[in-house]
């Protein structure tokens, strides 16, 4: 019997599943996708702790390096990074029972460990809120519907039994995944129960407001400087169609000694406007460019980016990727603005 009131989700028979594979296990990885965000860390963080709690052998491993305001979170110390080391990473790979797969639907979101992960002897689990997953894991458990993969974490704990035995670093990392994918809040987070779940967090003694400081409030001079000049030299407004654009090339970046996570949020910021309901925000990374889209009410950015970026997500916060210049890439961008000038010149916020 579940100790707390949040309404059963997960599938009974995965469920089942899920318990027999962590019982039968005794060398875990938690895997997260290229670029770790809040929530990749946060989920991945969260289950490592309650997992540890459990007596279990496991550890983390990310593709390539997450942003400096996210190494607060208990444990981000002992997180693996594959690209510094590539074989020991393989090798841990090859040795591990069991893999969680977390917040990414398809292997390619995990870069170049992706083929170890697919050719691993372990079963798998995936723990995802992203559409469309592919279904080659023992576990799919896939539900886009829901803010973060974070919250995802906190109701398997549950349906599992074991809030009750959740403790504190586990509870504060679930709160920073769930806090950083909707915005703070603010986005993809009407669902009553996300504030019940924060109710059951804070029992657990978390300080919000330290873990929002830590996050929010933890930027360099240089990131600034970098939005500032962001704001003022590559924005573009198209008022008919309701859109804003910011774009930073890697000459941009560099201009202002940038790191991993200095740009986060920026994309939000045109969203504050009047008449605002899409923003975009293109940025020119080492391999690839890098898109983020942000919207309000009706407008579904993440259609936008399936059609013309290969990406996907929710309805007001999604992605995508482009492999070629940024004159090339701001072009596909601006004919897309013109296809979906009536979605646009109709939508409200």
């Amino acid at each position: 019997m579940l100790a707390t009131p949040i309404t059963p989700l997960i599938d009974e028979k995965n469920l089942r599943h899920v318990r027999d594979l962590i019982l039968q296990s005794s060398n875990i990885l938690i895997t997260t996708h290229v670029s770790p965000d809040g929530d990749a860390l946060g989920s991945s963080l969260g289950l490592y702790h309650h997992l540890l709690k459990r007596g279990k052998k496991v550890r983390v491993m990310v593709p390539n390096s997450f942003p400096y305001f996210l190494k607060w979170m208990k444990g981000s110390e002992d997180v693996l990074i594959f690209e510094y080391n590539p074989e020991a990473g393989k090798h841990i790979i090859d040795e591990v029972d069991l893999i969680f797969c977390l917040d990414y639907n398809i292997p390619k979101r995990i870069g170049k460990m992706a083929t170890h992960v697919q050719n691993a002897h372990a079963k798998r689990i995936l723990i995802d809120h992203h559409p469309y997953p592919e279904k080659a894991c023992e576990v799919v458990i896939s539900h886009p519907e829901k803010s973060s993969t974070s919250e995802l974490i906190f109701r398997l704990i549950d349906q599992l039994g074991e809030y009750e035995s959740m403790n504190h670093a586990t509870a504060e990392c679930i709160y920073c995944g769930m806090m950083t994918d909707t915005g703070g809040f603010t986005y993809n987070s009407n669902d009553p129960e996300i504030f019940e779940i924060i109710s059951l967090l804070l029992k657990k003694k978390i300080d919000k407001d330290a873990i929002y400081s830590n996050v929010y409030n933890n930027y360099s001079k240089d990131r600034f400087l970098l939005l500032g000049f962001t704001l003022l030299h590559r924005m573009k407004i198209y008022d008919e169609l309701h859109s804003a654009l910011i774009y930073l090339s890697k000459e941009d970046q560099n201009q202002f000694k940038y790191n991993k996570g200095d740009t986060e949020g920026f994309v939000n910021y045109p969203l504050s406007i009047k008449d605002i309901v899409f923003s975009t925000f293109i940025r020119e990374d080492e391999d690839y460019i890098k898109i983020s889209f942000r919207s309000q009410g009706n407008f579904a950015c993440n259609e936008f980016a399936s059609e013309f970026f290969n990406g996907g997500g929710h309805r007001n916060a999604s992605g995508g990727e482009y492999y070629g210049t940024m004159k090339e890439v701001l072009e596909i961008f601006e004919n897309g603005l013109q296809q979906y000038a009536q979605k646009l010149q109709s939508s409200k916020r």
